[in-house]
C-alpha cells in the first residue's frame, strides 16, 4: 500500500560556503493514514523545516517527498497550492488569522479557495466553530478573542476543508496550561476519528500525547519510536474540491478589499486623493468646455448657415479689420450681382456717444445697407429699417438695439424720436428684436444701425469698408459661390489683400478649438490620474509588505498564484473605482455649482464615463505590479514575516 508521506534522503540547505546551514540533512521517513506523530526537537534542530516541507510550503534542496506516491519536486505552484488546500491543515503556534476578518470568515477561507458555494461553507464554518465550543464566537475578529479561542478557530479552518493531514507546529507555545491541555484533547479526538497528526514541539509532555515521537537533532532524525496500529474511520466531509472561478474570486476580493480599505480608513482616502482630483477635474473642466463650446455654436448658427464673410486684409494680418483700406462699396456691389447670392451688404463699424436730452450712452455705431435685415434675418419689435431711399439720399436715420433702446427711451416710445450722434441728430426708424449676449459676452443689442452712405459722411470720415457679409440662397452651392467671390475680388483687387469664410468654416475653427482644449483638459486630468495612480501603486506595495503574513496564510489553505493576483488587482480597482465613483459625484456638484453662478455648462456622459473608466484602468494598471509581487512570494517566507 502506498505511504501517505514518504521523504527519502531529503535534505534542506540554505546558504552556501562556509555559511553553509543544513536545516535538514539525509532525512527519510515514512507516515501512514491515520497516525498521531509527534516531532520533537529543540529550537533551530529543523523540526519546523521539515514541516515547511511536510505541507509543502517549502521545497527541499535535495533527496524526494512524495505525498500518495506523488514526488512533490515535479508539481507547478498551482499544484502545490491544491495539495495544501486538500490533504493538508495548518495549526499555528501564533495562530495566523486574518486580523480584519471574523472567525466565521476565517474559517471558511480553505473552502473559498475549494470552490464551495458560500451558502454550503459558511453553514460548515459555523458547524465546525460550534464542535470546537466557540459558536458563539462566530462573529469576533481574533482581537476580540482569547489565544485559546483563537487556536480554536486555527484547527476549525485547518478542518474546513477534511484535511488528511493535520500540521501543529508549536500549537501550545503561546497558550497557557489549561488552554493547552483542551488543545491536546482536541488534537486527540481529531485522531481517533482517523485524521493524520503530525504535531511539532520542542516539550516532551506535549510529545507524549503522540503515539509515535520522532526526535531530531542539527537537522537529523536521531530516535522514532516507530509506527503503531492506527485506529478510527474517518467521515469524509468533502467531496470534490476544485478551483473558485473567477467571479467567486472576484466576488471575495471585493468583500476583502473595503474589508482592508476600513481597516486603513485615513490612508485610504490619500490615497483616493489624487484619484479624486483627476476625475473630478475632467468631469467639471468637460462640462465647462463643452457648454462654452455649445454657446459659440449657438452663437454662430443664429447668424445663419447661409453666410460668407469677407474681411479686408492679407491671410495671417494681425492688424484690425477697421484699419485696413482694401473693400469698397464697389466690392459689395460687385458681390451682390453674384448668381446665388441674396445680398452683399457692406458694413462700416464704429464707436459713438449717443445722447438723448440729458442721457450719454456709448455704443457700437454699424453702418449698413438696407437689405442687412434679410441677410442678418433679424426682425424689428417697433418702426421699420431703413430704405434703398433713405440710403441713397444719405438720410439720418438710425434703428436702435434693444439694448440702447432701453438705455435711451427707459419709458419706451423710441421710434419718431431723435437721438444724437456725434453730434449729428437722426431720427430712430425703428428697434431690433433682442437677441441677448454671444458666447464671448458680447451684447448683440448694444447696437445703432445707419445707412452706410450715412454713416461715411456724417461719422466715420472714410469710405473702406470693415467688412461684407454675403447671404447666399442655396446652402449647397456656398462653397461654389465662396470660389466665386474670391474670383471677382482678387480680379478686382490685383492681389489677395482680403480673406473670406463662411459658417460652416467658423464653426469648423470652434470644435478644432474645443478639441484642442479637450486634449489640454485631458492632459491635466491625465497628469492628476497618474499622480493617482503612482498614489494607488504605492499604497498597494505598502499593502503588500503590511499584509505578508496574510499572503502566507492564504498560500497555506489553498490559494494560487492567480488567486493572491485577482484579489490584490481587484483592491487596486476598487481603490481606482471608489476614487472615480466619487470623482465623477464631485465633479458633477462642481459642474451644477458653477452653472448656478452663470457659466454655461453642459453634462454629458461621455466625459463622466471616460473619466470613471481612466479610474479603472488607472487602478488596474498600477495595481498590477504589487499584486505580481504578492503572488510570487514563497509562502514559508511570508508567514515567517512580521
Amino acid at each position: 500500500m502506498t505511504p501517505l508521506i514518504e521523504l527519502s534522503n531529503v535534505r534542506r540547505y540554505y546558504g552556501a560556503g562556509d555559511t553553509e546551514v543544513r536545516a535538514l540533512d539525509d532525512v527519510s521517513l515514512t507516515i501512514e493514514d491515520g497516525e498521531f506523530v509527534a516531532i520533537i526537537g529543540q529550537s533551530g534542530s529543523g523540526k519546523s523545516t521539515l514541516m515547511n516541507i511536510l505541507g509543502c510550503l517549502d521545497r527541499a534542496t535535495g533527496g524526494t517527498y512524495r505525498v500518495r506516491g506523488v514526488d512533490v519536486a515535479e508539481l507547478s505552484p498551482d499544484d502545490l497550492a491544491a495539495l495544501r488546500r486538500d490533504t493538508f491543515g495548518f495549526v499555528f503556534q501564533r495562530y495566523n488569522l486574518l486580523a480584519n476578518a471574523s472567525a466565521v470568515e476565517n474559517v471558511e477561507t480553505p473552502a473559498m479557495y475549494a470552490g464551495l458555494a458560500f451558502s454550503e461553507r459558511e453553514s460548515r464554518a459555523l458547524a465546525l466553530l460550534q464542535k470546537l465550543g466557540i459558536g458563539d464566537r462566530a462573529s469576533h475578529r481574533p482581537g476580540q478573542m482569547s489565544g485559546g479561542q483563537q487556536q480554536r478557530v486555527s484547527i476549525a479552518r485547518a478542518l474546513m476543508n477534511d484535511a488528511e493531514v493535520i500540521l501543529a507546529d508549536e500549537p501550545t507555545g503561546a497558550l497557557d496550561s489549561g488552554s493547552s491541555a483542551e488543545l491536546l484533547t482536541l488534537l486527540e479526538g481529531l485522531h481517533d476519528e482517523g485524521r493524520t497528526i503530525i504535531l511539532i514541539t520542542h516539550d516532551h509532555s506535549v510529545a507524549a500525547h503522540a503515539d509515535r515521537i520522532i526526535e531530531i537533532t542539527d537537522g537529523k532524525i536521531v530516535s522514532d519510536t516507530g509506527a503503531k496500529t492506527t485506529s478510527g474511520e474517518r467521515e469524509v466531509y468533502r467531496k470534490d474540491a476544485r478551483a473558485p472561478s473567477l467571479v467567486t474570486q472576484v466576488n471575495e476580493a471585493v468583500k476583502m478589499a473595503f474589508r482592508s480599505l476600513r481597516a486603513n480608513l485615513f490612508r485610504t482616502s490619500l490615497t483616493l486623493l489624487g484619484v479624486i482630483i483627476g476625475v473630478s477635474a475632467v468631469v467639471a473642466m468637460l462640462a465647462v468646455g463643452q457648454g462654452s463650446a455649445k454657446d459659440v455654436v449657438a452663437s454662430i448658427e443664429t447668424m445663419g448657415s447661409n453666410l460668407l464673410f469677407v474681411r479686408p486684409g492679407a491671410p495671417g494680418t494681425r492688424m484690425r479689420g477697421s484699419a485696413i483700406a482694401t473693400l469698397t462699396m464697389a466690392d459689395a456691389a460687385a458681390l451682390g450681382e453674384l448668381e446665388n447670392v441674396i445680398a452683399a451688404v457692406p458694413t462700416r463699424s464704429g464707436r459713438e456717444t449717443l445722447r438723448v436730452g440729458s442721457i450719454d450712452y456709448q455704443t457700437s455705431i454699424d453702418g449698413v445697407s438696407a437689405d442687412w435685415p434679410q441677410a442678418q434675418k433679424w426682425e424689428l419689435t417697433e418702426g421699420a429699417f431703413f430704405t434703398d431711399s433713405d440710403q441713397s439720399s444719405r438720410r439720418s436715420v438710425a434703428v436702435i438695439g434693444a439694448t440702447v433702446a432701453n438705455n435711451l427711451f427707459p419709458e419706451g416710445g423710441a421710434v419718431g424720436n431723435y437721438v444724437f450722434i456725434g453730434g449729428a441728430p437722426f431720427e430712430i426708424a425703428g428697434v431690433l428684436e433682442p437677441k441677448g449676449a454671444t458666447a464671448w459676452g458680447q451684447d448683440r443689442d448694444d447696437v445703432a444701425l445707419v445707412p452706410i452712405t450715412t454713416g461715411m459722411m456724417r461719422l466715420f470720415g472714410q469710405n473702406y469698408l470693415s467688412s461684407i457679409t454675403v447671404a447666399v440662397k442655396d446652402t449647397k452651392k456656398i462653397q461654389e459661390t465662396e470660389a466665386s467671390a474670391q474670383a471677382i475680388i482678387l480680379s478686382r483687387h490685383g492681389t489677395e489683400d482680403f480673406q473670406i469664410r463662411n459658417t460652416a468654416s467658423l464653426l469648423e475653427s470652434v470644435q478644432e478649438t474645443q478639441n484642442t482644449f479637450t486634449v489640454l483638459l485631458g492632459s491635466i486630468a491625465a497628469i492628476s490620474l497618474l499622480v493617482g495612480g503612482i498614489g494607488v501603486m504605492n499604497i498597494m506595495l505598502v499593502s503588500v509588505s503590511e499584509r505578508t503574513r496574510e499572503i502566507g496564510v492564504r498560500m497555506a489553505t489553498g490559494a494560487r498564484r492567480s488567486d493572491i493576483m485577482v484579489q490584490f488587482n481587484t483592491e487596486a480597482l476598487v481603490v481606482g473605482g471608489l476614487g472615480g465613483l466619487i470623482g465623477v459625484l464631485l465633479g458633477l456638484g462642481i459642474s451644477l455649482a458653477l452653472a448656478r453662478f452663470g457659466m454655461s455648462i453642459s453634462i454629458t456622459p461621455e466625459p463622466a464615463a471616460l473619466a470613471f473608466g481612466s479610474a479603472l484602468m488607472t487602478g488596474l494598471v498600477f495595481g498590477y505590479l504589487p499584486a505580481r509581487k504578492a503572488a510570487r512570494l514563497d509562502p514559508v517566507a511570508a508567514l515567517a514575516s512580521e
